[in-house]
């Protein structure tokens, strides 16, 4: 096999690594592309190749992140990951530890750990790998490691979400609250949310977005009620699609260019909350990005006409 067809082989688990140290689809693919120059550059083959590969990608992750870090305290509005439509790597034994550890909740638990924790953490908890490799991969000894797994999980199960409804549940619930949504359903929004429900947005001062999260059943179903359909009238579609491994959707302007997505976080069979990121930075992986400012603009206008009279 050559390097080329071992790299490649490896390469969905190298992004998936990445993505959960990095939050970000593209800064895990430039991490990635750095890790095959490296092996690619190697003069001497490693012993293990998985292990060579998997070392270089968590640690220049852990470089990028600690710049990242600096960039997001300076971020305008709530930070979320980029949106991640589907993992590329599959390990049918580690299905439930993949799945929950890609949720935007998990992820946004992870930013409260150090780079290393955050590191130490994904390799053992997400990926099993075993102490030895762990200590590898971040150059620390193992009992250093085993230090940060400790504290890294305090922090994780602090706040650790718990998504409890099963995956056909979850996705019965998103088909109603998506069909509400579309019809301005405002009682019928109300009945599929959690009283404490939150409504939040990413637009990174590039896009509309909420100015304060919104929070509370009959608030959430009023705001998401009264914007939406408008969408609708101006040929904005909504193409539902699991997100961060939980029920979400894709929008789309006339163009079919990506506007926003949202993701629903569900909890005891009720929409516990609701993130969506319109920072089009974010979303240019989805496919090409429509202007959130132009079809926000739009809206505004059509509510302002008024209703055509009896004919």
């Amino acid at each position: 096999m050559s390097k080329a067809e071992e790299f490649e082989e490896l390469r969905p688990l190298l992004f998936s690594i990445a993505y959960r140290i990095l939050g970000s689809v593209g800064e895990a693919e430039d991490a990635v592309q750095e890790t095959w120059l490296r092996f690619d550059g190697s003069a001497t083959r490693p012993t293990s190749v998985k292990a060579f590969l998997s070392t270089a990608v968590t640690r220049i992750s852990i470089d990028v992140l600690r710049s990242a870090r600096v960039r997001r305290e300076e971020y305008v509005g709530p930070w979320f990951p980029e949106p991640l439509l589907s993992d590329p790597y599959d390990d049918p034994v580690r299905s439930v530890e993949l799945a929950d550890s890609v949720s935007m909740a998990a992820l946004l638990l992870l930013e409260r750990l150090s780079p290393l924790e955050r590191a130490v953490f994904v390799l053992r908890e997400v990926f099993g790998f075993g102490f030895d490799e762990v200590a590898a991969a971040v150059g620390r000894s193992e009992a250093a490691c085993r230090q940060l797994l400790v504290r890294a999980r305090r922090h994780m199960e602090a706040g650790r979400p718990r998504f409890a409804a099963d995956r056909r549940e979850r996705q019965e619930l998103a088909t109603r609250f998506f069909d509400a949504l579309k019809d301005g359903d405002v009682g019928g929004l109300r009945e599929l949310l959690a009283a404490d429900v939150q409504l939040v947005g990413d637009g990174g001062g590039k896009a509309p977005q909420l100015a304060n999260a919104v929070v509370g059943a009959e608030k959430v179903a009023r705001v998401l009620g009264a914007y939406y359909p408008w969408l609708v009238r101006i040929d904005v579609s909504c193409e539902p699609h699991e997100v961060n491994g939980q029920p979400g959707a894709v929008f789309r302007d006339r163009d079919g260019r990506v506007t926003h997505t949202l993701v629903l976080d569900v909890l005891d069979g009720r929409i516990q909350t609701i993130r969506s990121v319109v920072n089009p930075d974010k979303l240019g992986h989805i496919g090409p990005v429509g202007d959130a400012w132009a079809l926000h603009h739009e809206v505004k206008r059509a509510r302002r006409r008024p209703a055509p009279g009896p004919s």
